[in-house]
């Protein structure tokens, strides 16, 4: 598997993961199943959604949908997902085209829409994905728990200063995801990361 090398726990972490997940979506009698993976920022999400990916384990394609596309900025966790929810998920369920906007975070406005083609296998990570509504249309459920030391070391190293002023504005939103969605305890599987 390309990606992060080593025994770096992160990387040995990370590899687990996808093949965890890999193993989950092999198991499964669709062609076109349903990945969504939630956890907080910084958890890891991203990598393991880009990962698993490029490994996918089925011969039929797979898309990727990242909630940071789709968020209406700092604070739109509830929004983004919703959206998510409705103009992703719903659709690929009943088997039709869904088609989503790009939000463009320095324009502050929606941008060009994407298509979403419901024959093929459909990844979608963020935080605020999984929820009971969305667990309903899933394949399969993954929650991607790490200590919020390490999540915010990730973050701001991923995304710079950008965020460091909105961590705390953004974590407000996520605790109130996790309590009213319950998203550890309806995960199919939980994924550790150090």
């Amino acid at each position: 598997m390309s990606g992060p090398r080593g025994d770096d726990p992160v990387a040995l972490a990370l590899r687990a993961a996808v093949a965890r997940i890999s193993d989950a979506v092999s198991g499964l009698s669709a062609s076109n199943p349903v990945v969504l993976i939630d956890g907080g920022a910084g958890a890891g999400k991203t990598t393991i959604a880009r990962l698993l990916v490029q490994h996918w384990p089925l011969t039929t394609g797979v898309q990727l949908v990242a909630l940071d596309s789709i968020y209406p900025g700092w604070d739109g966790l509830a929004e983004g997902a919703q959206r998510a929810h409705e103009q992703i998920l719903r659709p690929h369920g009943r088997g039709l085209l869904g088609t989503w906007q790009r939000y463009d975070w320095v324009a502050g406005a929606y941008a060009e829409s994407s298509a979403v083609d419901p024959a093929l296998g459909l990844v979608v990570e963020g935080c605020g994905v999984l929820t009971p509504a969305s667990a309903r249309v899933a394949d399969v459920t993954v929650w991607v728990d790490a200590p919020e030391k390490s999540r915010r070391t990730r973050a701001l190293e991923r995304d710079g200063e950008a965020f460091r002023p909105h961590w705390e504005r953004w974590a407000r939103q996520e605790r109130a995801h996790w309590r009213e969605h319950r998203p550890q305890e309806i995960a199919m599987m939980t994924i550790p990361m150090p």
